[in-house]
Parts: C-alpha cells; sequence; structure tokens
C-alpha cells in the first residue's frame, strides 16, 4: 500500500478502488500451438514421403538376392541364400557393356556441356550487347520443348553425319539437349556474383579468358556442381535419345546400348525363360553409382540451389 493510501485508512477514510490490471490480449502473430501442429504435419509428410521411395529401393535391391520361385512366392519375403552371384551373371550377360558405354559417354558430354553452358551464361550475364535478352530466350525457350517433337529431324540430322550408333553422335545429342537448363541456371548464379571481383581483375590486367577461368568460375562452384548432378541424373536415366541413335545400322555394325537400352534388351532376350533376379540384379547396378554420386554431393546441391537467394 503507497504512502498516501496508509495515511487515509490512517485517518479513517475510505481507500479509493484501484484500477483492476487486465492481462493484453494475445497478438495475432502468437500462434505457437499452430506452428507446433504445422511441424508436425510437415515432417511426417516427409517421413510418408520418404518411405515410398526408399521401401521399392530396398525391395529391389532385396528381390535380386532371391531366386525366381522366391519371389513368386513371396514377393516380400527375405532371401534364403545372401550371394552375390546373381550380380555377376548380370554383369557377364551384358549389364557390364551397357555400364561401360554409358560412362564412356557421359565421361565427355557432362563435362562439355558444364563447360559450353558456363561460358554462355557468363557472357549473357556480364557482358550487355544487342541481342542479350533474345539470345538468353532463345536457349531457355529450348527447354520448353519435348524431345519428341524433334526425334524425326534429329535423326535424319545424326545420318546425314554419318553418327548414328557412335559415341560422338549421342554426345553432341545430349550437350545441345542440356543446354538450355545448363544455361538458365548458371546465368541466375553469375548474376548473383559480386562485381567488384570481376571489375578488380579486369583492372589487373586480366583477360576475359583469365578472368573466367580463374576468377568467375571457381566462384561459381555450387553452382556448378548443382548443375552437373542435374545433368549426370538426367542423362544417365535417358532412354528415349539412345533408342533412337544408337541402334546398329547394319549386320557388322556393333551394338553400343547404353544401361536404360540394355536393361530393356535383357529383359526381351529372358523370353519365357525369365530370370528376374538378374533383371533386379542389372536395375541395381544401373541405380547404384546415382546414389552414390547423390549421396556424395547432395550438400553441395543444397548450397547451390540456395546460395542465389541468400545472395
Amino acid at each position: 500500500m503507497s504512502a498516501p493510501l496508509k495515511e487515509t485508512a490512517a485517518q479513517g477514510g475510505t481507500i479509493p478502488p484501484q484500477p483492476s490490471v487486465t492481462k493484453a490480449p494475445p497478438r495475432p502473430g502468437d500462434r505457437r500451438g499452430e506452428g507446433v501442429v504445422l511441424n508436425v504435419f510437415s515432417h511426417g509428410f516427409l517421413a510418408l514421403w520418404a518411405l515410398l521411395i526408399v521401401l521399392p529401393l530396398l525391395w529391389l535391391v532385396i528381390s535380386s538376392f532371391k531366386t525366381d520361385a522366391q519371389i513368386g512366392g513371396s514377393a516380400f519375403g527375405w532371401p534364403e541364400n545372401w550371394t552375390f552371384d546373381v550380380f555377376h551373371r548380370a554383369w557377364n550377360k551384358g549389364i557390364g557393356d551397357y555400364f561401360l558405354n554409358t560412362v564412356i559417354v557421359l565421361v565427355f558430354s557432362v563435362p562439355l556441356t558444364m563447360l559450353f553452358g558456363s561460358m554462355a551464361a557468363y557472357v549473357l550475364a556480364r557482358y550487355q550487347f544487342w541481342g542479350n535478352r533474345l539470345l538468353y530466350y532463345f536457349f531457355v525457350a529450348g527447354a520448353m520443348f519435348p524431345v519428341f517433337l524433334a526425334l524425326v529431324p534429329l535423326f535424319f540430322m545424326v545420318k546425314r553425319l554419318d553418327m548414328l550408333n557412335t559415341y560422338q553422335g549421342l554426345i553432341l545429342v545430349y550437350i545441345a539437349y542440356s543446354m538450355p537448363f545448363t544455361v538458365f541456371f548458371m546465368h541466375a548464379f553469375f548474376r548473383t556474383l559480386p562485381t567488384a571481383v570481376f571489375e578488380a581483375a579486369v583492372l589487373d590486367g586480366a583477360s576475359h579468358t583469365r578472368t573466367f577461368f580463374q576468377v568467375m568460375l571457381p566462384m561459381a562452384k555450387p553452382g556448378l556442381i548443382s548443375v552437373g548432378i542435374f545433368n549426370t541424373l538426367g542423362q544417365w536415366n535417358q532412354f528415349i535419345l539412345p533408342t533412337v541413335l544408337m541402334q546398329p545400322q547394319s549386320g557388322g555394325d556393333p551394338e553400343r546400348y547404353v544401361l536404360t537400352q540394355g536393361l530393356i534388351q535383357l529383359q526381351q532376350q529372358q523370353g519365357y525363360a525369365s530370370d528376374l533376379p538378374v533383371l533386379f540384379a542389372g536395375v541395381t547396378i544401373a541405380m547404384i553409382p546415382m546414389l552414390v554420386v547423390y549421396l556424395s554431393f547432395q550438400r553441395q546441391v543444397q548450397a547451390g540451389l540456395t546460395s542465389a537467394t541468400l545472395k
């Protein structure tokens, strides 16, 4: 009780009523309960999505250790004998050759795609000239057309160049079809890089080539890794282009099938004498390299996708 109220009480007076203290109403932004519910829902959805992806992959790998009788008897049972002999059989039935052909194509197509795409994106992002935007939209428009629309003219064009069923023909086509996305992605990334570093290199007398390869390209490493992973996945899993372009043209022309073609060829070769474990093993062999690549560079992929926003 304060001093004036004490004096009033001592003199026999009445104490004036005190104002009631009311709590402030909750702020509209204070919604912790709703945040918790949303957090639980989002984590539950992500867990369900992970199960939908992981369980089929596990089933595929486990089925490759079974026999035809075990797969026909119980598709979700465990193998009786865990042996890697089926992978050896799948490799000898052609998966090894298909795997080697795919690696040969990607060893050249992915680096060349990254090189040409980065050079085009760098020029379009850093240099202003007449037709800059028109050329940029020309590259981006290439991603709007499905592959199926150009299969017939593409086939005759490659045939006229005498590159059907050749590594170099498929490599050039892969580069052409991967350029639109690469230019679009790297163009946005190069625009986020600091201009001061570019200007400092120019003032120090660095040429355009040296500025690109020694200054700007190392700074764009996160973006390069991200788009490189996407191009590797896309070209590794490509089916329609090699099916059209990688067919033997004569009796003496060797088969240069890639993995996607080889798996279909392996299924057709079985006929009525099915060997499902070999087919599952072939799919597992084709799947494992991409899983290893993505899991090894997932942090770099996330950094490349978010760096443009953060900068």
